[in-house]
């Protein structure tokens, strides 16, 4: 699998490094005084420093949850998905939506959670029975 790379707003850097660097475990790659690179899951995230374009993403139902419409995040195995819920957890962390199972017995039955950074981006982590119906309809 190619890495993506995604860009995205933060409205303070200090914060940015906390969440992702420490929170979230993210390795910190370069970084510039309006710019930071971490390896978010394998996948370069650049957040630059605009708190101008900050600002919480419309919702859109989705199996009875209002999902944040503009959001981004990383499919995880099962076992790690479920050890990252437990570690945010037990830090305290707000979720945005709490770990469910949604689609039950369907073919794209999934864990996910959401939660946002300090600059409102919204993220999402989720997981699937079957890895190989990530994509099934």
């Amino acid at each position: 699998m190619q890495p993506f790379h995604l860009a995205l707003p933060v409205d303070d850097l200090t914060h940015a490094r906390a969440f992702y660097g420490e929170l979230l475990g993210c390795r910190e790659g370069r970084s510039a005084p309006k710019w930071i690179d971490f390896d978010f899951f394998h996948h370069q995230l650049s957040v630059h420093l605009r708190p101008e374009a900050c600002a919480a993403a419309q919702t859109n139902p989705v199996d009875g949850d209002n999902i944040p419409v503009r959001h981004f995040g990383v499919v995880l195995p099962w076992a790690e998905w479920a050890a990252l819920h437990t570690r945010l957890s037990e830090s305290g962390v707000t979720f945005l939506l709490a770990p469910k199972t949604r689609f039950v017995g369907e073919p794209g039955e999934q864990g996910t959670f959401f939660l946002t950074d300090p600059a409102g981006n919204a993220l999402e982590f989720k997981t699937f029975r079957d890895m190989t119906r990530l994509f099934a309809r």
